[in-house]
């Protein structure tokens, strides 16, 4: 296994927030990575998923957004603490479990890869098409897609953070400011935290338990520690802190979106659009009740929830890719062309954004799509699954192996995301073998 030094970021100009001695670094230095994982998985999709749940149930599946941010906060930290505790990425932790890895997560990451740059930035152009309506969604589409690239092109780790977290901002001041205007219901909000499953719920209660928050850019955490300059054990409290902290923030903003739902949507009888045009739908309905400059803010922070996304997956899961490619081809991780800048990384950016485009003329054929679907509904049991995998057992890193609570609360999470990806495949199966 390489040295601790091989993996220092070095040029990226990221100092030291941990003295010599492994002293904690003062608390307002330590967000970061968590911020950045946090903010890409949350998305358009999840916002409207939030929303139809509070309009469907009010508070009822309050308890369920906590149970989820919890579960987020335990797989995180598992994914942290692995990489920091072994000096390996987790593809080079997967590579252990079997062969089976490889071959699941090669051709998952190029298909994935090829619908989700469509999706996003169709995803990050429609609040900017709903505010200069005289220029075309697909114009919008693209224009964001080439800004993600030239930022992660051309920038850096630490710029990328930097803008993440004014994206973060964005969205934070705009939601959560628009569910202190809807005045919650405390009282009802309060009942909400008694696990119950409404009728007809148990969907919605998983989504929002597992599906919130929750991508493959979880398993990008620890190339990000890497990038920040978090590298070994001794940044093990600062990870959780930063973790656990960014997650916290989804809660919030999750908890917001559930509470605009319930007293917003719900009062106004509206049905929202499935996917991110439930938030057009939404934007004419606070423009109605509260006025433009509430309509227009939630629009801005509708687009930095999406663009963060953007260039969260852009950065991230390049890095996945080019270490992932960098193994095959016989590299260590760390090697430079398996790091930002290097030509797989630069691969997969490119792969990202310009293929991707065609599906913008040939308006997403419907099979790719549910292939996408089937693969990307497998992703999150793959990963809590092989946590326990590489948390247990020889594999796990000497003295920071899964306790037996960490085991219990792992497996929970696993389980769920597995009923989760068996109800996504089947529906996906479902329309493939009806289309």
């Amino acid at each position: 296994m390489e040295k601790a030094e091989d993996l220092r970021p070095g040029a990226h100009g990221t100092s030291s927030l941990v003295d010599d001695d492994g002293g904690a670094p003062a608390r307002w230095k330590i967000v970061g990575p968590g911020l950045v994982v946090a903010a890409t998985g949350v998305g358009a999709a999840d916002m409207v998923a939030t929303l139809v749940a509070g309009s469907r149930y009010g508070y009822g599946l309050l308890w369920a957004v906590i149970l989820g941010v919890v579960l987020k906060i335990i797989l995180v930290e598992g994914a942290g603490r692995y990489t920091l505790a072994s000096g390996k990425t987790i593809f080079e932790g997967w590579r252990t479990l079997g062969r089976w890895t490889t071959w699941y997560f090669g051709p998952y990451i190029m298909i994935w890869g090829f619908v989700y740059g469509a999706t996003a930035m169709s995803s990050a152009a429609m609040p900017l098409a709903a505010l200069f309506p005289g220029v075309d969604l697909k114009i919008w589409a693209v224009f964001m897609g080439l800004a993600g690239f030239a930022m992660v092109w051309w920038g850096h780790y630490a710029l990328f953070e930097k803008v993440t977290a004014v994206l973060v901002g964005l969205m934070f001041v705009t939601v959560v400011g628009l569910a202190i205007i809807a005045a919650p219901n405390i009282p009802e909000m309060v009942k909400g935290l008694v696990p119950v499953i409404p009728r007809g719920g148990v969907l919605y209660t998983l989504a929002l338990a597992g599906g919130v928050g929750g991508t493959i850019t979880l398993a990008a955490y620890g190339y990000w520690l890497r990038e920040k300059g978090w590298y070994t054990p001794k940044w093990m409290r600062v990870m959780r802190i930063d973790n656990t902290m960014a997650y916290v923030m989804t809660g919030i903003f999750v908890i917001a979106m559930l509470i605009v739902g319930a007293e917003v949507v719900r009062s106004a009888g509206v049905a929202l659009s499935a996917g991110d045009e439930g938030l057009l739908d939404l934007t004419t309905v606070l423009r109605e009740r509260y006025g433009d400059v509430v309509g227009i803010g939630f629009l801005v922070g509708f687009w930095a929830a999406s663009f963060s996304s953007v260039i969260g997956v852009w950065n991230g899961v390049s890095l996945m890719f080019a270490d992932f490619w960098g193994n095959v081809r016989g590299l260590r991780s760390g090697h430079p062309d398996t790091r930002v800048g290097g030509k797989y990384f630069r691969f997969y950016v490119l792969w990202l954004t310009f293929p991707p485009m065609v599906l913008f003329l040939l308006n997403k054929p419907i099979g790719l799509i549910l292939l996408y679907g089937i693969l990307g509904s497998l992703f999150m049991p793959f990963l809590a699954i092989t946590l326990l995998g590489l948390l247990n057992g020889r594999r796990a890193p000497p003295g920071w192996g899964n306790n037996a609570l960490r085991n219990i609360l792992l497996g929970i999470t696993a389980a769920l995301f597995l009923a989760l990806g068996v109800q996504q495949l089947w529906k996906e199966l479902g329309g493939l073998l009806g289309g």
